[in-house]
């Protein structure tokens, strides 16, 4: 049974990830930051399934501590300070966590455990102004936020003890894979949980941002996949994970408030104050080398994930207004 650690295992993908290890017959070793909030609510099913063990980005002794114990097989680090606007606001966090957080664990594994195969998870962001469309492995990087730049240094870093220091590390560049589990501050989901509120009565608006914003969106399900199978290559490899496909903001409401019965013009407000200081207009990435290297295809397209994700939300909302945790007013019309 190889044993496969996860850092952020209670993100949204690293619960897809956790289950999709399990069903391989992996013993998965999650690890989060103490809280005193439980933040676990993604991977509630998986409790009895995993084990879970307490590590943090900032403390390097913490992470070797980690490494000694477990000795797994596979690193994934999926942890981060993860949110755009969030990275405008902390930037110095930012950049502890998702730039020198990912050395901290490099190192440990180095010191630890060199043998384990390491995985870390790069963005799209770090193309930010593209200097090609769509963007590829050979696509030059032009971050625009402090995240973009915290997740290149981390992928550079990777690559870097790869070089160095002959670890099997390797970067997965991710474009933006969304699911029922991505957080309510994230455009995707602030837009299908808008609809599901609105669809029962609980609000009439949603304010957005920039409606032009192009992105490459997939399935967070489909992605993770992608990340075990670069692990299991002879020789690790820095590749893109996209679906090559690109959608607007605007496209995402027009099937979300579809999907719900609704028009998207009678309720979504842009709001200049969601607007990022330096904007990512377009972002759509060519995953050739990723399905010849891999076998890899996303099974989940854009509507259909839209769909799940208003699905999801209806249900979830429909159930906090069961519970009393909302007070509906008058239900929107179809």
């Amino acid at each position: 049974m190889p044993t496969a650690l996860i850092t952020g295992i209670t993100g949204q993908d690293g619960s897809y990830l956790a289950e999709y290890l399990l069903g391989l017959g992996y013993r998965v070793v999650g690890v989060s930051r103490r809280s005193s909030t439980d933040s676990g609510s993604r991977i509630g099913h998986l409790r009895e399934r995993v084990e879970l063990a307490s590590a943090d980005l900032l403390d390097q002794t913490s992470l070797l501590t980690l490494v000694d114990r477990y000795r797994p097989d596979e690193v994934y680090n999926l942890a981060a300070q993860s949110f755009v606007p969030t990275s405008w606001e902390q930037p110095v966090l930012t950049g502890e966590v998702t730039a020198l957080g990912v050395t901290r664990l490099l190192e440990a594994v180095r010191r630890g455990w060199p043998g384990a195969r390491f995985y870390q998870a790069s963005s799209s962001e770090m193309f930010g102004k593209v200097q090609a469309t769509p963007q590829n492995e050979a696509t030059p990087f032009y971050p625009r936020s402090p995240y973009g730049v915290s997740k290149l240094y981390g992928h550079w870093i990777t690559v870097n003890y790869r070089e160095s220091y002959g670890l099997h590390a390797t970067s997965g560049i991710l474009f933006n894979h969304e699911s029922p589990r991505r957080g309510l501050e994230f455009v995707t989901r602030k837009i299908s949980h808008g609809v599901a509120r609105i669809r029962h009565g609980v609000d009439r608006e949603l304010r957005l941002g920039n409606l032009d914003a192009r992105r490459d969106w997939g399935f967070a399900g489909d992605y993770v996949r992608a990340m075990h199978l670069m692990l299991q290559r002879d020789e690790p490899v820095d590749l893109v994970v996209a679906t090559g496909a690109t959608h607007s903001v605007r496209e995402f409401c027009e099937v979300a408030f579809a999907a719900a019965g609704l028009d998207w013009e009678e309720h979504v407000t842009v709001d200049p104050a969601f607007s990022r200081p330096a904007e990512v207009d377009l972002l759509v990435g060519d995953a050739a080398r990723a399905k010849a290297a891999l076998g890899w295809e996303p099974a989940v397209r854009f509507a259909e994930l839209v769909r799940l994700m208003v699905e999801a939300d209806l249900a979830l909302v429909a159930d906090e207004i069961g519970r009393g945790l909302l007070t509906p007013g008058p239900v929107a019309a179809r």
